[in-house]
């Protein structure tokens, strides 16, 4: 396996290229530019439009003057054949009405002097019209219709009306001219404006499309990176699985392979030493015997040196029991762990109740990895509370579940283990606890103890499908080895993370 450096160093600040920068700063001007040009256009239209709008209303109050002359003229000549004042309503409001539209073409036409001038020629001949009838009236108030008829006969009143009407004819036509080069003024704006606003447009659709390549090439990219990494992800993740699921069943092997040389060399120890200073007992029991009398103080060497032996036959016994219980495999689980129980009570000076089975043996028997396995952990677990608890009572029992579950349990009111030391991952004591669990199929879990004080010890170890030993098992649903099954209230130090937490096919501890 290649070597992996790590690297706590910031990432660098990429900035985007400066080309894609001057694209999307292009592209953002042609945006600002079509923008003031939509506001130029829009404006030149407004001011065509108003243009049409004055020539319109123009054309609109010669031709309402025009109304106002030709109803004064009729109500005149009403009056004339009827003789009633009636009619002579429309000739008395025109002075005042024509003096008013007058001004209003005035302001209206201020630009324009040209049509100021015939204005001034038509108001001109308005006046006189209306002064005319004005002078008629006043002549057939005194002199009557005949008068009227002499001085008809005598003038042309039709070519003043005339004149007035080709006045007006005359300005509504170059008002009209107006209003068609206005429009056409219009038009070409207008259509200068929608040429303008198309190209400006299309040269953004082409830069957004040159901006968009850059970008799908660049995403392109990019996802081929993350393709890639990820690719390199999975494989480093499945390398560390591997690697750790090899350090897994190595431990486990290791295990195994530890417990058959204790058992190994327990037995060596029990027969072969055994059998050896037992010889020695007696023949230094027979010299003496010999010597007691013939040579006393050989006689007392002797016996010293008996006891010295008993105490080394004493001595190869506790390396015995510390190698292979005897016990165990003697008397059962239950019986092995009372027997330490108690030892532990005895010299640690710490009350050790113990809570077995009765059905207990009978599970275990013919399962000595079972066994062994249960017994080292209770060995571990008294051992840690002996040196760091400080505890002053521990509990250890151990029941079968009527779900088929193996439960151990071991809890002491000390001062508990603390969360970084539970995540320490070279804490070798509560990882080859976890690991023996883990041989077995089971879950060990270490979280806080009765009210909330000390440390409790759960293993979980399921027995269905256990002939003797059941290899790879894998716990019952609910029994992830990170939950905490069966926890009580006050509980609150979940168990930290195991190092495996896939089954596997472990070798057997009497695998060589």
């Amino acid at each position: 396996m290649g070597k992996m450096y790590f690297t706590i160093e910031p990432a660098p600040r990429h900035r985007l290229p400066l080309y894609k920068t001057l694209l999307c700063v292009t592209c953002a001007l042609i945006l600002i530019v079509n923008g003031f040009s939509l506001f130029h256009n829009l404006q030149s239209l407004k001011g065509a439009n108003e243009q049409l709008a004055l020539s319109s209303r123009v054309a609109e109050r010669l031709q309402y003057l025009n109304v106002l002359t030709l109803d004064a003229d009729s109500s005149a000549r009403g009056y004339f054949i009827s003789g009633k004042e009636t009619y002579l309503g429309p000739t008395r409001s025109v002075i005042t009405e024509s003096e008013r539209e007058f001004r209003e073409l005035e302001k209206l036409l201020a630009n324009n002097p040209a049509q100021l001038k015939n204005l001034q020629q038509l108001q001109v001949l308005v006046r006189k019209r209306i002064a005319m009838l004005s002078q008629a009236i006043d002549v057939y108030k005194h002199s009557g219709l005949d008068e009227i008829v002499n001085i008809a006969k005598v003038s042309d009143e039709r070519s003043g009306m005339d004149e007035i009407r080709l006045q007006i004819v005359i300005m509504v036509r170059e008002q009209n001219e107006a209003m068609a080069a206005r429009a056409a003024s219009f038009y070409q704006e207008y259509q200068k404006a929608v040429v303008m606003g198309a190209g400006i447009n299309a040269v953004a659709i082409v830069v957004l499309i040159m901006f968009y390549q850059l970008v799908r090439r660049s995403f392109i990219h990019r996802a081929a990176v993350e393709h890639a990494l990820q690719l390199s992800n999975e494989s480093l993740e499945s390398m560390v699985q591997q690697r750790t699921e090899q350090l897994s069943v190595l431990s486990r092997h290791l295990i195994s392979i530890s417990e058959e040389e204790k058992m190994r060399l327990s037995r060596e120890l029990h027969d072969e030493m055994g059998a050896n200073l037992t010889s020695i007992s007696m023949d230094i029991a027979a010299v003496t015997h010999q010597l007691q009398k013939t040579n006393p103080e050989l006689a007392t060497q002797l016996r010293r040196a008996r006891g010295t032996l008993v105490e080394t036959v004493e001595l190869k016994r506790r390396i015995i029991e510390d190698l292979r219980p005897s016990l165990l495999d003697n008397l059962g689980l239950g019986a092995a762990i009372d027997s330490y129980c108690e030892d532990f009570a005895r010299q640690a000076g710490i009350p050790c109740e113990t809570e077995i089975g009765a059905d207990i043996d009978a599970v275990a028997k013919g399962d000595s990895s079972l066994s062994i396995a249960l017994f080292r952990i209770v060995q571990e677990s008294l051992t840690n509370i002996r040196k760091y608890a400080k505890a002053s009572r521990v509990s250890v029992a151990l029941k079968r579940q009527p779900d088929e579950m193996l439960v151990l349990r071991i809890i002491d009111d000390g001062i508990g283990i603390a969360a970084p030391t539970l995540a320490k991952p070279m804490s070798h004591g509560l990882l080859g606890m976890r690991e023996r669990a883990l041989l077995l199929g089971g879950v060990l879990n270490i979280r806080r103890g009765r009210g909330d004080k000390g440390t409790c010890i759960e293993v979980y170890i399921p027995l269905k499908g256990r002939g003797g030993r059941t290899a790879g098992a894998v716990p019952p649903a609910g029994l992830h080895p990170s939950s905490t099954p069966h926890q009580r209230a006050g509980d609150h130090t979940q168990s930290s993370p195991p190092y495996s937490t896939r089954p596997h096919i472990v070798p057997d501890l009497h695998d060589q």
